[in-house]
Parts: C-alpha cells; structure tokens; sequence
C-alpha cells in the first residue's frame, strides 16, 4: 500500500506497480507509460523515469523498471540507491534519447544516465542515443576558433559506487562522451555490449573502467571514435574477453601520471583475451603521461589477439602527449 500510495501521489490516475503472473515471480513490474512517459520521443519522461525508479527501489521484493518499445526523451537523470532489496532490474525494450543540441547537462556535468550506490542491479537490452554529433561538430571547429567554447560532454551511462550489477545486451550509440563508465565500482559484469559512433568522433570511448576492481567484459562489439576499452588508474582483477573493436584506437590501460586525484595510480591484474581488431590505429596499448606522479601497472596478460590493418598492433607509451602541447620532458615513474 505504501508504494500503491507513493505512485498515486505522483500520479493519481495511473502510477504504481504491476505484480508479475505465476511465471514471471513474486517481484513487481514499475512500467515507466504508467508514470506518465511518452514513447513518443519528443516528451520529456525524465520525471516518470525517475518515480518509476523510486518505487521499484523502495520495494521490498525483487522489482523491475519496465521500459516498453518507443522513444522516450530522457535528460539527466540519477538513479539513485542504496535500494530495499538487492534485486532490481531496469528493462530496456525501447530507445532513450538524449535532449538534442548540448550544454543540457549542466546540472550534471558529465553524466547523462547514473545508477548511483546500487547493489544487486541488472540493466538489460535497450538502446541509447547521446545524439552527440552537434558536440562533435563543436569540438572539430576547435582548433580553427580557439575561442570557440565546446563542453566537455556527457557519458551515456555511468555505473558509480555500485557493486554487483550486470549490463548486458544494451546497445549504445552517438555518445557525446564515453559510451559506459564503471566508476569505483566492485563485481561490475557487462555482457553482450554494442557500441556504434562515427571514426572521428572525438573523446568517444566504448567502455571506460575507472578506480573499480573485479570488472568483466565479454562479447562486445565497439566502434567508435577512440579507445574501445579503457583502463584508467585505480583498476584491479579485470578480464575482457571476446572483444571485436574498429573502427577506434583500441584497448588501452591509461591514460596514466595525469593528476587525476591519486596518490599512486596504478593498475594490476588485467586479462584481456580473443579481441579482434579491425582498421583501428591501435590494437593493445599501455600509455602513461611523462610525470612525476607515481604508480605502475603489473600483472597484464594479452593473449589471443587478431588484428587487421592495425597501425600499432602493440605499443607502450611512457611520454603519452595526444596533443604535443605543454608536454613534459620529465622521467617516467610509472613502471
């Protein structure tokens, strides 16, 4: 009655959950057109988005946010956690859209969909446009008008502070930032993942793992405007495996030694294994910044790696400079 009540409040005439039949289990299904949202793709949803999550997260009982076949405009939004149960699923049959042009994630910079502090949690299928191409055009005109003001962008979705969570089967596509961030999390699975963006979309990596431990990767298909796969600092025990990227600049550790907020930046226990790249400029790579900073990466295995018209098959980069300005001339500390 309590989360019957909290929908109505929301939405007198129609919110609230649907109870699953004899085969779909005793957990409830939060479809996001009772709370309001358009499959339109012009009608902004992030609110019915938003309070469909509530509910579902206040449920004692495994819970599904259901999002049905459509489009449905979706700004920034954070879902937030911890939940009630451990046992939450976002269901994704349809599209979400970005707010088109850029500059609207200003009231969170940098992130377009976050589940925050979640426990237990299963993203499954869907796709996402970032519609990212205004902001690439931006960006491209840079270095012509340096007074040209471009926001960095957004990432498409962001896992933060969370442990235990599956994506698999989501599709991304014309991110205007990352496509999929883990973000000092523990336990993260990504199965199944799609990435598409055009070769020179800039600043467009497929999977991006920052600060977590314990992440895998398996059967992604990314192409994109830079690296595949990342691997910031602060990474531990991940394995990526059955990885096909290109176009793009491959699977990367780093970048490193870029005061990014670490005493040490370090990165151990990464396996990465049967890739397939195809036209990319990079195929494994290790890059770090020339810096003082400290840190080192150990314990790295590639193995079972095709590639096809590869420019670097595998390089490590210990003076990474992307764009030779301002670079250091200083010794590198991180082995």
């Amino acid at each position: 009655l309590a989360h019957l009540h909290a929908a109505l409040v929301f939405l007198p005439n129609n919110g609230g959950p649907a109870w699953a039949g004899p085969g779909g289990g005793a957990g409830a299904v939060y479809d996001v057109t009772r709370y309001g949202a358009r499959p339109d793709g012009m009608t902004d949803a992030t609110l019915p988005f938003l309070r469909a999550w509530a509910d579902a997260c206040r449920s004692p009982r495994p819970a599904t946010v259901l999002v049905p076949p459509g489009m449905f405009l979706v700004g920034s939004a954070t879902f937030m956690g911890p939940c009630a149960t451990r046992a939450v699923t976002f269901n994704v049959a349809g599209t979400l859209l970005a707010p088109s042009g850029y500059g609207w994630d200003s009231a969170s910079p940098g992130r377009w969909l976050t589940f925050e502090s979640v426990e237990g949690l299963a993203v499954s299928g869907g796709t996402l446009d970032g519609r990212g191409a205004p902001l690439w055009a931006c960006k491209q005109q840079q270095p012509q008008q340096p007074r040209l003001h471009c926001p960095s962008g957004a990432s498409s979705l962001t896992i933060s502070n969370s442990r235990d969570v599956v994506v698999d089967g989501l599709r991304s596509m014309n991110s205007e930032l990352f496509h999929v961030v883990v973000l000092q999390s523990n336990g993260v699975t990504l199965n199944r993942v799609t990435v598409d963006a055009p070769e020179d979309s800039p600043n467009t990596d497929g999977i991006h793992i920052h600060m977590s431990s314990h992440v895998s990767v398996y059967d992604a298909n990314i192409r994109t405007g830079d690296d595949c796969v990342s691997v910031g600092p602060g990474n531990s025990n991940l394995w990526i495996e059955r990885v096909a990227c290109g176009p793009g600049h491959g699977i990367s550790i780093g970048s490193l030694g870029h005061q990014q907020g670490l005493d040490m930046e370090d990165v151990q226990n990464v396996t990465v294994k049967t890739t397939w790249f195809t036209g990319t400029s990079n195929g494994l790579r290790i890059k770090t910044w020339g810096s003082s900073k400290q840190g080192f990466v150990r314990g790295v295995t590639f193995e079972d790696a095709t590639m096809t018209g590869v420019h670097n098959p595998i390089i490590i980069d210990q003076n990474y400079c992307p764009q030779k300005v301002g670079c250091s001339d200083r010794f590198v500390f991180v082995f």
